[in-house]
């Protein structure tokens, strides 16, 4: 792995700035503003030298809990930023039609107009960096979407299990992409990683890639069954060789989901790739990540291990769906001095 960068001290992170230091992104500014990745050939070699060390993860992760203290205005402009790169997620047995609609509505308008009037950003227009959903709600989030310049994300090839047959899983993406999905997310094969079938796994990504046409792809690697950090690390890679424009901790439905250790060691490779070939690849994490506290460590992490370019939409999305509530909570504390109930801030 390349070696880390210097750490900054919680004040290079929160640099006073007037009036809510954050640079936010116009809605329609979801898209990449860089090269996308065109995938390469798959090299063994690379991957034979990925090497892993577990306690030296966990001491620079213990690091991020301890020592970052950020307040007031400054929490509340993280906090504005993060909330342009969550991708609200409804992924449950019971979604219907009218839930669908209601979060394309929270999509479209994330903060109440008091809460982003007294926060100044009103004119913002602040959107969510995406709406991700199944494949069959896909036609009614491009309804409820249309000229909002929020992308729809579809879950495709067999989500959550990945474990249909290839040729039916490519099939659902094409079917997703026909429907108007910009984005989608799909579930590697994690058997081909536990038995270091490196070449079906990337030929698999590829074909998945191929599939997507001009749809931005979201590999999800499922961490949490991938056994061991240095599977990670060779998964990551591997999934980034085969052309995946993001590569995402999970689905949101393992036993263990994002986390910061993972984090590191996916966002190392992402950094490596880009030393490698000069492309940049988009970082997701998902499952578990709930309050802004939880959010704001992952923003840390992004700024100091890959820079600022990975704070913004097109680099950086967080799969949730209880966390954008839970930023309008902080962010009405911040404003009023007072914690409102979860109830005010209902996500649909």
């Amino acid at each position: 792995m390349a070696k880390a960068r210097p750490h900054m001290t919680a004040a290079d992170t929160a640099a006073p700035v007037s009036n809510l230091p954050v640079k936010l992104p116009a809605p329609a500014n979801k898209g990449a503003g860089h090269a996308r990745n065109p995938g390469f050939d798959l090299n063994l070699e690379w991957l034979e030298g990925v090497e892993v060390n577990f306690s030296a993860v966990e001491r620079r992760t213990a690091t991020l809990l301890g020592r970052r203290t950020v307040k007031k205005q400054w929490q509340a402009a993280w906090l504005l930023k993060a909330l342009t790169c969550i991708d609200l997620t409804t992924l449950n047995g019971d979604d219907t039609p009218g839930r669908v609609k209601r979060l394309c509505a929270k999509a479209k308008k994330p903060l109440r107009d008091d809460i982003a009037e007294a926060l100044g950003v009103a004119d913002r227009h602040l959107t969510t960096g995406a709406v991700c959903v199944y494949h069959e709600m896909v036609e009614t989030a491009v309804r409820e979407l249309e000229g909002s310049g929020i992308p729809v994300a579809a879950v495709s090839a067999g989500f959550p299990h990945g474990m249909s047959p290839l040729k039916q899983r490519l099939a659902e993406i094409r079917a997703s992409v026909a429907a108007g999905a910009k984005e989608i997310d799909i579930v590697i094969t994690r058997g081909h990683v536990l038995t270091g079938n490196w070449q079906a796994l990337y030929d698999e990504v590829k074909q998945m890639r191929e599939a997507c046409g001009d749809a931005r792809l979201k590999s999800i690697l499922a961490t949490g069954e991938l056994a061991t950090l240095r599977n990670v690390a060779k998964a990551s890679l591997v999934a980034m060789m085969a052309g995946s424009d993001f590569i995402k901790t999970s689905t949101g439905k393992e036993n263990v989901n994002a986390n910061l250790n993972v984090s590191l060691i996916m966002i190392r490779m992402i950094r490596e790739f880009e030393e490698q070939t000069g492309y940049k690849i988009a970082y997701k994490p998902a499952g578990g990540i709930s309050t802004a506290k939880d959010i704001m460590n992952y923003q840390f992490l992004m700024k100091e291990e890959l820079g600022n370019a990975w704070l913004e939409p097109d680099l950086f999305r967080v799969g949730a769906s209880s966390l954008l509530g839970d930023i309008e909570r902080q962010l009405e504390h911040y404003v009023t001095g007072r914690y409102s109930a979860n109830n005010r801030h209902p996500m649909g």
